[in-house]
């Protein structure tokens, strides 16, 4: 079988991509570049014996003779490193998000066009054991067509927003707004369906002192009400909530399927419910479900379900010519990210209905091609908009200092390793 050569940037969030070259039979991990001599050092002994080059820049690491990169830099990063990568003739599988602005959008999806290499969003929570069911049946036919649905990623950092963003006041995640982080909520629901969001109305939580606390400058958590082409409406939460949960549900005109409730302790995104008319579907609900059975025993190593392996295993059957691979190609992956984006438009709009751009469609771009209104300052200019609607909070300079010793004291002698990881976008351009 013939393998691909795979190099990866970014030596933290990257070691899934990089454990799973180490043990499939279509890779062959021939790259690391990491900026940090650490994070390369940890890397060199995990990988003891194995023939890989390891780089500490980006330009040098990019003329590498390989096939694909696998991006695993900061996640308002990725647009302009896949770019980069796809002139130079590498496929790209890109982790979460796919851009930060329009212009990269419009930027990105010409380079795609032009270059006709693989591009892959790597949203692994579609790749969910659930989910993934969930997908096949609807696809099916089982619950009938896509009436209303809803999907929630709610994660509270907070205990360990030391150790994510070190302490630095202008870290991406202390800087995103609230309807940024969307795809993961979003994105199952979008893969479920095929279907495609034409417009969006945002809301904003408040900020709370839980956050302030930590130094994150945007309201406490994100909903998006999305309307699909078929008129059918999802309902989108994520943030920062207390209690943590990952739920996906759909409802149809023959039925209604879901995963198990976290707390229920029923097998999570492993286990859903089906309610069907039995002329339709004779699904066994509440049963676990497998992604894959042939490989699930390879991907039960990995995290997030397994999904880490299975986003990763069909990039690289796509780019063998596997035409059954699912991949979540750039004009997917824009709509799952694009309702968080107008979401937040809305909310800085009053709350109005927001229409999203098809940017499959070429004359929908040259609106776009020059939009780089974001939370970056240093890319937005006079674009530039606060990470919260109301504006920007005044975070004492202490409790980013807080923030660093913590995340210090925890890290000790790997503070190096995990800290310049996570920094790679940012410093390797």
């Amino acid at each position: 079988m013939k393998k691909i050569k795979v190099g990866v940037l970014g030596g933290y969030r990257g070691t899934s991509m990089i454990n799973y070259s180490k043990q499939a039979n279509n890779v062959e991990l021939v790259a690391i570049c990491d900026k940090s001599q650490e994070v390369l050092e940890r890397q060199k002994e995990n990988l003891k014996g194995e023939n890989i080059a390891f780089y500490d820049n980006f330009e040098d690491f990019i003329k590498h003779d390989m096939d694909a990169v696998v991006l695993a830099n900061y996640a308002n990063e990725h647009a302009p490193f896949a770019i980069k990568c796809l002139k130079a003739g590498k496929h790209v599988f890109s982790e979460v998000l796919p851009v930060q602005t329009m212009k990269e959008a419009v930027e990105l999806i010409e380079t795609i066009e032009q270059t006709g290499l693989v591009y892959a969003y790597g949203e692994n929570y579609c790749y969910m054991p659930g989910p993934y069911e969930m997908r096949k049946l609807y696809r099916e036919g089982k619950i009938g067509e896509f009436e209303y649905g809803e999907g929630e990623y709610v994660h509270n950092c907070g205990p360990i927003w030391h150790s994510i963003t070190y302490g630095e006041e202008n870290h991406w995640r202390n800087n995103m707004y609230a309807t940024f982080y969307c795809t993961h909520s979003i994105g199952p629901l979008i893969h479920i369906t095929g279907l495609r969001p034409v417009s969006v109305t945002g809301f904003e939580s408040k900020m709370i002192k839980r956050h302030l606390d930590v130094g994150s400058k945007s309201g406490q958590f994100g909903i998006e009400m999305i309307e699909l082409e078929n008129g059918g409406i999802i309902k989108s939460i994520h943030g920062g909530l207390y209690k943590d949960s990952i739920w996906y549900s759909v409802y149809g005109s023959k039925g209604r399927m879901e995963t198990a409730r976290e707390d229920a302790r029923a097998g999570g995104v492993h286990v859903i419910y089906v309610n069907s008319d039995k002329e339709e579907c004779d699904y066994a609900s509440g049963e676990l479900v497998s992604y894959n059975p042939k490989n699930e025993q390879a991907a039960a190593a990995f995290g997030h379900g397994g999904s880490d392996f299975y986003s990763m295993y069909n990039f690289i059957e796509k780019i063998l010519g596997n035409d059954e691979a699912d991949t979540i190609d750039i004009y997917e992956a824009l709509d799952m990210f694009l309702p968080g984006m107008f979401a937040y438009r809305s909310v800085l709009n009053g709350g109005i209905p927001m229409e999203i751009p098809n940017l499959r469609n070429k004359e929908e771009r040259e609106k776009y091609r020059n939009d780089v209104m974001c939370t970056d300052p240093e890319v937005a200019g006079d674009q530039y908009i606060p990470v919260f609607s109301k504006g920007n909070p005044e975070i004492d300079p202490a409790v980013y200092e807080k923030m660093r010793l913590m995340w210090e004291k925890e890290s000790g002698a790997n503070s190096g390793y995990t800290r310049a990881a996570f920094k790679q976008g940012s410093k390797t351009n």
